[in-house]
């Protein structure tokens, strides 16, 4: 039974039909590293992430001729793989699907299901930056967390509404804290800008209040 498994290689490629899976989960590829740069809105933007979607797509689809219909290739190349281990951080949960992505238009290409790469990387990049444009199904969108102190006082209080206004065109408080032995307050606010631009400006007027402390600003769970 070992010599039957070992012996079935129907899948078979020619240079011509090598070059041209590779081409084609090249150009997809590239496709879907495009969608992915103009689309990302996480922290930390890394060239060499975008790079690997590429070279994991090509491959992938030279893994998938080398195995053919080969059973026994399949079983080794699990064992060879499964030495591997993978140490760098997602930041992203978005970054995980670009790359079963790139593994996936990879392995259509090796198996010489060219359409199949092409449409499927059209269709899904074109809803994937679809998503990203509309936020259709996020909770709050483009929302910083605003925290700061200062010493209660009801004309202090007023000029920093006014700054809120000047410049959020929205802005929901979510927690004061105060402490017995001072007057000292901290308030914590969910705040959307009008210009994103305007954030720095926000700062810099909400700190020439009287009496404003200690300002901090959270998108994305990063410090502004």
């Amino acid at each position: 039974m070992l010599e039957n498994l070992q012996s079935i290689n129907v899948f078979a490629p020619t240079i011509s039909e090598i070059v041209i899976n590779i081409l084609v989960s090249l150009l997809c590829s590239f496709f879907i590293t495009f969608i992915y740069r103009i689309s990302y809105k996480g922290p930390g933007y890394s060239d060499s992430f975008v790079n690997s979607i590429i070279f994991l797509s090509l491959i992938t689809s030279l893994v998938i001729m080398v195995i053919g219909n080969n059973l026994a290739r399949a079983f080794g190349l699990v064992g060879a793989m499964s030495i591997i281990r993978f140490r760098t951080a997602i930041k992203e949960t978005l970054d995980i699907v670009y790359i079963f992505f790139g593994l996936a238009i990879g392995m259509a290409a090796g198996v010489g299901y060219h359409r199949l790469a092409i449409v499927g990387s059209l269709f899904i990049g074109t809803i994937l930056f679809l998503f990203s444009k509309t936020n259709l199904f996020t909770l709050r969108k483009e929302q910083y967390l605003l925290q700061f102190s200062f010493f209660l006082d009801e004309k202090k209080t007023g000029e920093c509404i006014s700054v809120l206004e000047n410049f959020c065109s929205r802005f929901d408080i979510i927690n004061i804290k105060t402490t017995e032995e001072t007057s000292l307050a901290e308030y914590s606010y969910y705040v959307s800008f009008k210009k994103k631009s305007s954030a720095n400006r926000f700062v810099e007027e909400l700190r020439n209040v009287s009496g404003v402390k200690n300002i901090n600003l959270f998108f994305d769970e990063e410090k502004v």
